[in-house]
């Protein structure tokens, strides 16, 4: 059994109270999960005791922070199955995919190549190929999805060409919840000589991680989602490809002479970080890895599914909710619905009303919802520190939304 009052005692944030006296229930961990303890300790450790830049000064504590800097880098590694060389630190997820458009798309990419992806992904996996198409003349090819919210195996393999250079998809849609078989989609892609970018930001909190097993040639995520400080990503990427890939920032850090007319570069992931780097925010999330790592992860996984389960079924018993994606033998993390005649945003704000804490609208997802035949949804989300209380309270307060909405329709005008 997973203790989770222990583990809610980690979150400072999770001791805050509304003004009923209750503490908040905090069901939006799909946008930025809360930061425990040890992981704010060690952003104010860093600022308070060995505050130096990285890779370049002789001093001990420069040499602090470059150890505590590369540490986290060994620990991101092991936690994805990686080897420290192929972990890029970014911002976060957005930065670590457009990292792949301009330094692999714009080096491999003529007029007439295919770029797919599904309908299902979030804007960060969409937009950047879409921009990487017109610079380049490629052609953009979508993937469907089934009804039930997975991805359509006919449609993707019908999208795939030999002119196909590069597969886009979502480990888990940050709406749906979908978990989708990235080992599979990696052998398909291959067969057809393209590369496949997994957007790992959903996926990074809740799964066993092994890009190596996934099969994957990218692998992106988020540090904030994950426990994490905001401004921390990775960028993972198959040693050959980083190897040939010219560099996306050019700057002090990742060269390796400078003469005035031409440059040589570092080898990765040097190459790939110039700068100064987020220093305390990599720091950070090697404490979130930590954190994740003392955690029993069966248990986790297996938690996290009994919060996703009651919350579907929940919403499902109650008259006019809608739930989109697929079966919980299928899902991990998002729960998205709608509410008849209830605009998602009235929804939320009700339920902020009774402390309780969801996103409303299109969860940066337009495609997806415009396939789903809505303008936008609530959805709740949910990580180790959720309770079943929380998924009463969010029920609970979908009664009340339909009772006071029902209230104000019945009403005179």
């Amino acid at each position: 059994m997973l203790d989770v009052q222990a583990i809610r005692a980690q979150f400072p944030l999770l001791q805050r109270r509304g003004a009923d006296g209750r503490p908040l229930a905090y069901l939006d961990s799909a946008a930025t999960a809360q930061k425990p303890q040890r992981v704010l300790d060690a952003l104010q450790d860093f600022y308070t005791r060995y505050n130096a830049n990285v890779h370049r000064g002789i001093y001990a504590i420069a040499e602090e922070a470059t150890a505590a800097y590369e540490g986290a880098r060994e620990k991101v590694a092991r936690w994805i199955g990686a080897d420290a060389g192929e972990v890029i630190f970014t911002r976060n997820c957005t930065e670590a995919i457009n990292l792949v458009r301009f330094s692999w798309g714009r080096a491999n990419l003529r007029p007439g190549d295919e770029l797919v992806f599904s309908v299902m992904e979030h804007h960060s996996n969409l937009v950047p190929w879409q921009l990487l198409a017109e610079e380049t003349g490629a052609r953009l090819r979508f993937v469907d999805i089934t009804d039930d919210g997975r991805l359509d195996w006919e449609s993707l393999d019908a999208a795939l060409t030999d002119r196909t250079k590069l597969v886009a998809v979502a480990h888990v849609s940050n709406v749906l919840g979908t978990v989708n078989p990235i080992a599979d989609i990696a052998d398909l892609a291959h067969s057809r000589g393209a590369v496949l970018v997994v957007d790992g930001a959903q996926a990074a909190p809740h799964l066993h991680l092994d890009v190596r097993a996934l099969g994957c040639d990218f692998y992106a995520f988020s540090g904030h989602k994950m426990f994490g400080p905001t401004g921390s990503g990775v960028l993972w990427g198959r040693r050959d490809l980083l190897d040939a890939m010219p560099p996306f920032h050019g700057g002090g850090e990742m060269i390796r002479e400078v003469t005035l007319e031409r440059s040589t570069f570092k080898d990765p992931p040097a190459k790939f970080e110039a700068g100064t780097p987020n220093i305390a925010q990599a720091i950070g999330l090697g404490a979130a890895v930590d954190f994740m790592a003392s955690l029993p992860l069966d248990a986790v996984h297996a938690h996290e599914r009994e919060l996703v389960g009651a919350c579907i079924d929940g919403l499902r018993a109650e008259p006019g909710v809608t739930v989109y994606g697929p079966d919980l033998d299928h899902r991990s993390g998002a729960v998205a619905f709608s509410m008849a005649g209830i605009h998602p945003h009235d929804v939320a704000q009700v339920l902020d009303a009774d402390g309780v804490c969801v996103r409303a609208g299109h969860h940066c997802a337009q495609p997806l919802h415009q396939r789903l035949g809505v303008e936008a949804t609530a959805r709740a989300s949910f990580a180790c520190y959720n309770t079943q209380e929380e998924v009463g309270r969010l029920l609970a307060g979908v009664r009340k939304v339909r009772e006071f909405f029902g209230d104000v329709v019945a009403g005179p005008v």
